[in-house]
């Protein structure tokens, strides 16, 4: 599946992958620490307009490069942002970023 159906599957409350398409590599929002799920509660007010529009990028199912080509940034850049509002967020992935900010409605 595409990260944009994923992204609105996991909004609207719908499991996005069935039990025998589950991956190693996904990583279940229960088991981040209660430390990280507090610090991002919090997290909201200090993303800022060029975060947003990073996760919203993001949120399209683009390539790191098309997406930094339209953010005007270089891919590792890029890749250094997205990274640094997963940890601000206290969340693994950028597709879990993505979901949080869609949840709360940013993008």
């Amino acid at each position: 599946m595409e990260q944009a159906t994923l992204v609105r599957r996991a909004v609207e409350g719908q499991s996005a992958l069935q039990n025998r398409e589950r991956r190693e590599n996904v990583v279940p929002l229960q088991s981040r620490s209660r430390e990280n799920t507090l610090n991002s509660t919090c997290a909201s007010a200090e993303l800022g307009r060029e975060e947003i529009e990073l996760l919203a990028e993001i949120a399209t199912g683009v390539t790191t490069e098309v997406a930094a080509r339209r953010l005007e940034l270089s891919a590792r850049t890029l890749r250094r942002r997205i990274r640094n509002v997963c940890d601000l967020l206290g969340v693994n992935t950028p597709i879990e970023a993505v979901v949080w900010a869609a949840r709360r409605q940013l993008i």
